[in-house]
């Protein structure tokens, strides 16, 4: 049996979403006729109280579209040094918003206001990048899936309100957080200038990730994913795996975190693991001793059939997501025990 925890993304559709699927009602987007597409991003937006939505390909896609609409160029934009954004799309910042990035060392990848506060440029000194952007991630996936505060960043808002600054978040596992808290879309549409989310990551959609915002943002937004390659035609069915997914799939979230927190439990015994980050979500991040390696410990799992990622010289991520069950969990077990 093979246990394959490399990511949430490997996850396929499932039957009852797949029949969706071929039933989605087709049309061309560019044009904004597609009536799938269509109600997906109406959905979204209304899930979250914002004006508008536009469906893309990717969460890296949506992030860009964000900066590249947010900013200047030469503006900064501030965001912990372990953020997607700065660490896994390419130099995408540099690259489509001609934007510098200033990096800070947050706990498990969270930043707090003071940090924002402190780290804010003289608007008025020709010398530096005017901060334009804050951007936020939730749940962090370099930071073993932790999640973020909401109190922390209702203070980040202020900070950023009383300085003109927009605050965006990179909202891929925003659902991980959500059913794990009290907040609401709704609680975070309110507080965010714009929004990503990603539909297949936890969600189970093949293919997809919404950016939320004011309807002359995603108007823009729009515009610029038009430039970058990103205009889909006959989408709709990806469309309607989305909604379905939004319809039924979120709650079960909840096994994903059950799951691997069982994880984290069976790392933490394992010989070769010197620690094992907090679980919080579906992210089990284990840290190895100096005299093992992440690629070591990886080709290891492979033989028995476990598949994992490096994600540092000593350290190794495992994903838990809807295609993996407590049968494989258990199996699972038998195969961490050296």
């Amino acid at each position: 049996m093979k246990i394959d925890l490399r990511s949430d993304t490997l996850t396929l559709p499932t039957p009852q979403m797949q029949e969706i699927m071929n039933k989605a009602p087709l049309g061309d987007d560019v044009y904004g006729e597609d009536p799938s597409v269509n109600a997906l991003e109406e959905k979204a937006a209304r899930m979250f109280g914002m004006e508008a939505a536009l469906f893309c390909p990717t969460g890296t896609m949506t992030n860009q579209l964000a900066i590249k609409v947010h900013t200047r160029p030469g503006d900064e934009v501030i965001c912990d040094k372990l953020s997607h954004i700065y660490l896994y799309e390419g130099g995408g910042i540099a690259m489509n918003a001609f934007s510098s990035v200033r990096p800070l060392e947050g706990d498990l990848g969270r930043i707090t206001a003071k940090m924002v506060e402190e780290n804010i440029n003289n608007a008025n000194d020709i010398h530096q990048p005017i901060t334009r952007m804050v951007s936020l991630e939730n749940t962090v996936n370099k930071g073993g899936g932790s999640i973020y505060d909401f109190n922390e960043i209702k203070k980040i808002k202020e900070v950023c309100h009383a300085n003109g600054i927009i605050l965006h978040l990179d909202g891929a596992r925003l659902f991980n957080a959500l059913i794990e808290t009290d907040q609401t879309p709704l609680d975070y549409g309110k507080t965010f200038d714009s929004i990503s989310i990603c539909l297949s990551k936890g969600l189970g959609c093949p293919v997809g990730s919404l950016l939320l915002g004011k309807k002359s943002f995603i108007d823009q937004a729009r515009r610029y994913r038009k430039a970058m390659g990103g205009g889909w035609r006959q989408a709709g069915a990806l469309a309607a795996a989305g909604i379905y997914a939004l319809d039924n799939h979120i709650a079960l979230l909840k096994d994903d975190h059950r799951r691997a927190k069982e994880i984290g439990k069976m790392l933490a015994g394992n010989s070769w693991v010197e620690k094992v980050y907090p679980v919080s979500t579906n992210i089990i991040l284990a840290q190895l001793p100096q005299n093992i390696t992440s690629t070591d410990f990886v080709e290891k799992l492979k033989q028995n059939e476990v598949y994992c990622v490096s994600f540092g010289k000593h350290l190794v991520r495992f994903v838990t997501h809807i295609d993996f069950t407590d049968e494989q969990l258990e199996v699972l077990r038998t195969r961490l025990a050296f």
